[in-house]
């Protein structure tokens, strides 16, 4: 699940996901970090020109914060399950923003620590500097879908914080390679690590 919704104010709105970074756009980048998955959901606008079989979904309202494009993402695997109910979807799932250029370096080193850990409900990225990232980890599906459930019963998800989404998880706290969480929020972070702001 990649998250691409965002208002980008403080990029004064210029989309994130299609910031360029190393000859790719930002949700590319994603969209390769995520390479394997049996399925995608993009949340955000419809960039056009996804992959054939990704899946997009908006949060509702849109830019309502990434707990609800959460949401939104899982209603969509949701939909396609009733659409064709042969289709299995893996226990875990990836949830990532398309701001962090170099997330892709995380994912493998988040599922090693998820290997054999049966009773483990996720793993969260951790930074360098020892900050927990939620919009880099892995989850497993039928926690977060209970989770989103209990918060609908109690007001839903709009402009909620993801940290009270995933607080009753028990998750792993995964050290991951220095930068791989640096996201882009500002034009002086674009610049530190080298994200182009001249869209493709």
């Amino acid at each position: 699940m990649i998250l691409a919704g965002g208002k980008s104010s403080r990029l004064g709105g210029v989309p994130k996901a299609q910031l360029t970074y190393d000859g790719a756009t930002l949700l590319e980048r994603a969209l390769a970090a995520a390479y394997g998955a049996g399925c995608v959901v993009v949340v955000g606008p419809d960039p056009g020109g996804l992959p054939e079989g990704t899946l997009t979904a908006r949060e509702d309202p849109p830019f309502a914060g990434p707990a609800a494009a959460i949401e939104a993402g899982l209603a969509a695997l949701e939909a396609q399950d009733r659409q064709s109910p042969s289709t299995k979807h893996a226990p875990w799932i990836l949830v990532m923003a398309c701001d962090m250029p170099l997330a892709g370096v995380a994912v493998p080193v988040l599922l090693r620590e998820l290997a054999g850990r049966q009773n483990a409900e996720g793993a969260m990225a951790v930074s360098a500097d020892g900050r927990k990232q939620p919009l880099l980890g892995i989850y497993r599906l039928s926690a977060l879908q209970r989770e989103v459930l209990a918060a609908a019963e109690q007001g839903g998800l709009a402009n909620a914080a993801v940290f009270r989404l995933l607080a009753r998880l028990d998750l792993l706290a995964v050290p991951v390679p220095a930068g791989s969480t640096d996201d882009v929020d500002t034009w002086d972070d674009a610049a530190a690590l080298g994200v182009d702001g001249d869209l493709p």
